[in-house]
């Protein structure tokens, strides 16, 4: 270091007797070359180790910073030799510096990336598609598509499934049934209540079923050899009176016979449900068909209609004028009247019942009478000896 400052003094010192004005510039330049003396020294060692000349090394001391994903934190290109493996140093206010030959540049990051291994994004899921053997049907003869590959002493447990004998029942259960076709002339809020596909012949209202050849011989059906010549007759049940097997009278079909009874379910039932409501017109059916009371449902309806809170239904006897304040639910009470009077439905539970009361009034005829059944807020008894006891 010493004899490269004194070959630098010595020089200037012969220039500044050449060129005179030089002196201001070679003055500064030797206050500074003594301000830094490590500048110069610095490069000088680096060209020395690397076996450089170190006349021309140059400014080769530089620090680069470190590749991503390295460990130290930075690197310092240091000759060209190529065994500099695992060589650096530990520079205060840097970390781990590393030294590198010249020549080899460090490796970007995109070349540090594998890409081989990356898939591409899922952009849709295409969907399973049933087995080939499947039809809508067959799900009910399924049990399992599982087998054991084994005998085991475990059991699968979904291989005998707890609803068996009932899958048809609940899976038709998610369709609605459409009972148009079936139950023409019928008022959908009507068709779960229809149980008699044969209505009475001389309901008008409603078309007349085709024969049933699988029930009746196809010559029965052309000579219309019906015992009831087309009449509707209620079935009888357990203990009901044998008068309740007879047709009506054909009169309870003309439009008045049809009001009373459609009025008897409006004022005495409009409250009730659509199967309340039918019941309340089979009591009124029953007295017609029971020689006890009188062979007209207008007859029936209003008989005792003069005794104050007396008659039969007390709405014909209340005081009370009749008023519809209702039309929507008259025109159900007219639907109800003529599907009960065409033998459309019939409530087995109510069979011959030809009375009937609140479930908030206590009469005394109950207890001469056999309870039937209950539907809604009204309790219907059936007489024990076929009459009024």
């Amino acid at each position: 270091m010493r004899w490269r400052i004194d070959s630098v003094l010595r020089s200037g010192a012969s220039a500044l007797k050449r060129c005179p004005s030089l002196k201001a510039s070679a003055i500064l330049g030797v206050a500074l070359l003594l301000a830094f003396p490590t500048v110069g020294g610095r490069q000088d060692i680096a060209g020395l180790i690397s076996g450089e000349d170190s006349g021309a090394s140059g400014w080769t001391g530089y620090v680069e910073k470190a590749a991503a994903g390295s460990v130290h934190q930075a690197e310092m290109p240091f000759g060209d030799s190529g065994l500099l493996s695992g060589a650096g140093v530990n520079a205060r206010g840097l970390g781990k510096v590393a030294f590198r030959s010249k020549g080899r540049a460090a490796t970007p990051d995109e070349s540090r990336v594998n890409s081989a291994e990356k898939q591409g994004r899922i952009i849709g899921i295409e969907r399973v598609a049933p087995p080939k053997a499947f039809s809508a049907g067959s799900i009910f003869e399924r049990t399992s598509m599982l087998r054991p590959t084994r005998e085991t002493k475990e059991k699968l447990t979904f291989a005998i499934p707890p609803i068996k004998g009932k899958e048809v029942q609940i899976a038709s259960s998610f369709y609605i049934r459409d009972d148009s076709a079936k139950n023409s002339g019928v008022p959908s809020y009507l068709a779960s209540l229809v149980n008699n596909d044969k209505p009475d012949v001389l309901a008008t209202a409603y078309a007349a079923s085709a024969p049933d050849y699988a029930k009746a011989s196809p010559f029965e059906s052309l000579l219309n050899e019906d015992p009831a010549e087309g009449r509707f007759i209620p079935p009888a049940g357990k203990g009901d009176h044998a008068w309740l097997q007879q047709p009506l009278p054909a009169s309870v079909f003309s439009g008045k016979e049809q009001k009373c009874l459609a009025n008897a379910v409006y004022f005495e039932a409009r409250g009730e449900s659509m199967r309340g409501q039918a019941a309340v017109a089979q009591v009124v059916l029953n007295r017609v068909r029971n020689p006890a009371y009188p062979g007209s449902i207008c007859d029936v309806v209003y008989q005792n209609r003069n005794w104050r809170n007396a008659c039969q239904f007390s709405f014909a006897c209340d005081g009370r004028k009749d008023v519809v304040a209702s039309p929507a639910n008259y025109r159900k009470a007219e639907a109800v009247a003529l599907a009960v009077t065409a033998g459309r439905i019939f409530i087995p539970e109510v069979g011959s019942s030809t009375h009937y009361y609140a479930q908030y009034v206590s009469p005394g005829w109950a207890r001469y009478m056999k309870k039937m059944t209950r539907i809604g807020l009204h309790i219907f008894y059936r007489t024990r000896n076929g009459g009024w006891s």
